[in-house]
């Protein structure tokens, strides 16, 4: 039950950390590529690498707070659900090109972040 309950936890700050960060990106960069999401699904992989690469190394926690962290806070967080809806309403836009660099970009990014994260926290813990 302990578990449950920290991964909903987790879960209602990363949503509401994603509801933010998509929506204030949206209002200064406008409303027309999902700049919002793409950016909590780069972010997020970079802090999952991090946090993966700590607890691997340096920072034995228990399973709760793991789950807390990575499943709840971070699973919430980034989201590719709200990346495919995103996707097919650009296609359904007519907006292929778009719709291609988004998938591509937050792919390649979102990989690269964790990529990314993981180096700097073995580097940071050596």
């Amino acid at each position: 039950m302990n578990l449950l309950l920290a991964i909903a936890a987790g879960g209602a700050i990363g949503a509401l950390g994603r509801h933010l960060v998509s929506s204030q990106l949206t209002h200064w960069l406008g409303g027309g590529f999902p700049w919002g999401i793409l950016a909590c699904n780069v972010a997020g992989s970079f802090a999952m690498g991090c946090l993966v690469e700590l607890m691997a190394l340096k920072w034995s926690v228990g399973l709760e707070l793991r789950a807390f962290l990575t499943v709840g806070i971070l699973g919430a967080f980034t989201t590719f659900s709200t990346f495919s809806l995103d996707t097919v309403l650009l296609l359904e836009r007519g907006a292929y090109v778009s719709a291609v660099v988004y998938v591509v970009t937050s792919v390649a990014l979102s990989i690269g972040g964790l990529v990314a994260g993981m180096a700097l926290f073995r580097q940071v813990l050596a």
